[in-house]
């Protein structure tokens, strides 16, 4: 999806560590567009988690606008984070069978973290030596403010209801709000992991 030069292990830390001291003020997903048209917004909300296919765009007080999106940077599918906005990244927004830009920042599942200061920012990684994988890949980001936490990363569901299986690392963007989900799809580390080993 990017046409960004290689992000590097050191570059993505840096950029998750300047996360905290930040509020986030607005949020938009980015949904494939279905239906007979092409032009419908595909399900997004689930509940306790979301899955805004192609990305998330955030928007932070002093102008900060951060994309988190899918990508083959640090080998498919992982999650990659850029300081710029979604439209660098994805093309097609508003147009017949691209991308729906949705706005959620009044979602209930989001009112622990708008405008509430980011308190921890930490990156998930899936270690190098886990299953087939030799190299690091970024799985999710943890936010933390003082009201809530969200995981937003690389995944879906199978098929779209509470006890479906999740898989990670595919090309769909996953935003859970909960521990317990979290915890059920194997995001329960994120809050814990400091850096891939």
């Amino acid at each position: 999806m990017s046409a960004y030069p290689k992000l590097t292990i050191d570059d993505y830390e840096r950029l998750v560590a300047g996360l905290p001291g930040r509020t986030i003020e607005a949020v938009d997903y980015y949904v494939l567009m279905v239906g007979a048209d092409g032009m419908e917004p595909d399900d997004w909300d689930f509940g306790s988690w979301h899955e805004p296919t192609m990305g998330i765009e955030l928007v932070t007080g002093g102008g900060g606008v951060f994309s988190a999106i899918w990508g083959n940077v640090f080998d498919c599918y992982g999650l990659e984070v850029y300081s710029d906005p979604m439209s660098e990244h994805i093309r097609g927004v508003g147009e017949q069978g691209g991308t729906a830009r949705v706005a959620v920042a009044s979602h209930a599942a989001w009112a622990g973290i708008i405008g509430e200061p980011i308190e921890t920012a930490r990156i998930l990684w899936w270690q190098a030596g886990q299953g087939v994988r030799r190299d690091p890949l970024p799985l999710a980001v943890h936010l933390g403010t003082a009201e809530g936490q969200v995981w937003i990363g690389v995944g879906r569901s199978e098929t779209r209801t509470p006890e479906s299986p999740f898989y990670l690392g595919t090309d769909d963007v996953l935003v859970v709000f909960d521990a317990e989900a979290a915890s059920r799809m194997g995001l329960e580390a994120a809050s814990e992991a400091n850096g891939p080993a």
